[in-house]
């Protein structure tokens, strides 16, 4: 279903380009383009939104932190006796290092109360003090922690996955122009065996000229018709893959109504001249700064943390509680804190055999050796496109420069030919010879450009990576 639709799209697109040419048209520049993907397209706005969630998980972290504030209010009557009446308000707040602090005051009264209850009113002031596991770290700072690890894991993340799509998105631009290039290339090619056949026939007519001239002209022109409209339909193909990054505001994709055309050719890219500025540049920067290894280096921040959690499972719990009471209207005597109105407790937890504790250590161990093991294989990889990719740019470079000299040169046999057939030294054939050797170098060049572009750009936007 879906080849079908692409190929019905490609149908609509052909008839409108066919209907068209020469009416009104949109031009299309490269800096349009990018600012369209990166506005509009749902995917660099999905990776906005994955930033965004990552910065809530932070304020949700520090929740835990947030003090408690509980009331209760009940009374408790059965054939008219009141077993109890009680209105409590306390404020419980959590610290950082895992200390509890509360307060509360409990007004109880009733005639069915329990011996251990306090008739009236009382205040509390408590403290609750781990003193080995959860001191030096707990499940709440964890929490805390690994939620501003994974935002800045999330945004090395969408660093990456941006450029990714920001690369695919300028190449498949660069694809476009050079369609349409060699597309005018041959379209023009077209009208000057026209205008050659043309003239063909008229020498002929005047008797100048044998009438196989006309068919050598002929067969040259429908030789480049031919190439032209194999050209065209490579010019809607990518046109087609162009309308997947364009998109409008919303979300919404923009349907080509009209046509379209690139205002920007590829000879007046700036890599031509600074892709050395470009090698340089890359060759200097720090691999650790590169986005994807910053990536893997917060996801190991948030394993040593799960590692620092669950090497607390190995110590004993031991909580300290300690909680002060003053009953109303009586003087409260704070000092000393063990000799009135106070209540304490130590509570002690000790796991025999620790299985649990050791399985989970180990567990959390292993993923941190594996997160190394692909850092490592990040590293190199990164190292190997560098190299892949600065290789490329330098190859292509290096074919241009030949290619230009040898179109040059074809240009010259050609003219030289064509000034030979006027003076009656030369033949058709031969002239149409000439000419396809120059429209293959033409066809030649463009396509270098082409890949010169897009190995220019992917090192560009491994560049584009080195933000930290």
């Amino acid at each position: 279903m879906k080849n079908l639709n692409r190929n019905w799209t490609t149908v609509f697109l052909l008839l409108i380009f066919q209907f068209s040419f020469g009416q009104d048209s949109l031009k299309l520049s490269h800096q349009e383009f990018l600012a369209i993907v990166k506005r509009y397209h749902p995917l660099a706005f999905k990776y906005q939104l994955q930033n965004k969630i990552a910065e809530a998980e932070i304020t949700r972290a520090r929740g835990n932190f947030d003090p408690v504030l509980a009331g209760k209010l009940g009374e408790k009557n059965i054939d008219g006796t009141r077993y109890y009446q009680q209105k409590n308000i306390e404020l419980d707040i959590p610290t950082w290092y895992g200390v509890n602090i509360n307060g509360a005051y409990n007004y109880l009264d009733g005639e069915k109360l329990n011996n251990s209850d306090t008739r009236g009113g009382l205040a509390q002031f408590g403290i609750t003090v781990p003193l080995a596991k959860n001191f030096l770290y707990d499940k709440r700072r964890a929490m805390l922690d690994q939620a501003k690890f994974a935002l800045r894991m999330t945004e090395a993340e969408q660093i990456v996955l941006t450029n990714e799509l920001l690369l695919e998105a300028e190449n498949t631009y660069w694809e476009w122009v050079k369609n349409f290039e060699i597309y005018e290339l041959q379209r023009k090619s077209v009208q000057i065996n026209i205008d050659r056949l043309e003239l063909t026939k008229k020498t002929y007519n005047y008797g100048e000229r044998p009438a196989i001239d006309t068919v050598e002209a002929a067969s040259q022109l429908q030789s480049f018709q031919l190439q032209e409209r194999d050209a065209y339909l490579n010019f809607v193909k990518s046109t087609q893959d162009l309308q997947l990054y364009l998109w409008k505001d919303n979300q919404e994709i923009y349907e080509i109504s009209q046509l379209i055309f690139p205002s920007t050719h590829l000879e007046e890219h700036n890599g031509y001249s600074d892709f050395e500025f470009l090698v340089q540049d890359v060759q200097s920067k720090q691999l650790n700064n590169h986005a994807s290894l910053q990536y893997y280096f917060q996801k190991e921040n948030i394993l040593e943390s799960e590692r620092r959690l669950k090497w607390q499972s190995f110590l004993p719990k031991i909580d300290f509680t300690y909680n002060f009471f003053n009953k109303e209207n009586y003087r409260a005597e704070y000092l000393p804190l063990f000799d009135n109105n106070f209540q304490y407790g130590i509570k002690l937890e000790i796991p025999i055999f620790q299985r649990e504790a050791r399985a989970d250590y180990q567990i959390a161990k292993l993923k941190i050796t594996q997160n190394q093991q692909d850092v490592q294989l990040k590293t190199r990889e990164i190292v190997t496109k560098i190299e892949t990719y600065k290789n490329e740019v330098l190859s292509y470079q290096l074919q241009i420069d030949l290619a230009d000299n040898n179109l040059k040169n074809y240009q010259k046999l050609l003219n030289a030919e064509e000034m030979r057939y006027n003076n009656g030294e030369s033949s058709l054939f031969l002239i149409n010879t000439r000419e396809n050797k120059l429209i293959e170098a033409r066809e030649k060049n463009i396509e270098l450009k082409a890949k010169f572009l897009k190995s220019y750009n992917k090192l560009k936007w491994l560049n584009e990576n080195f933000r930290f």
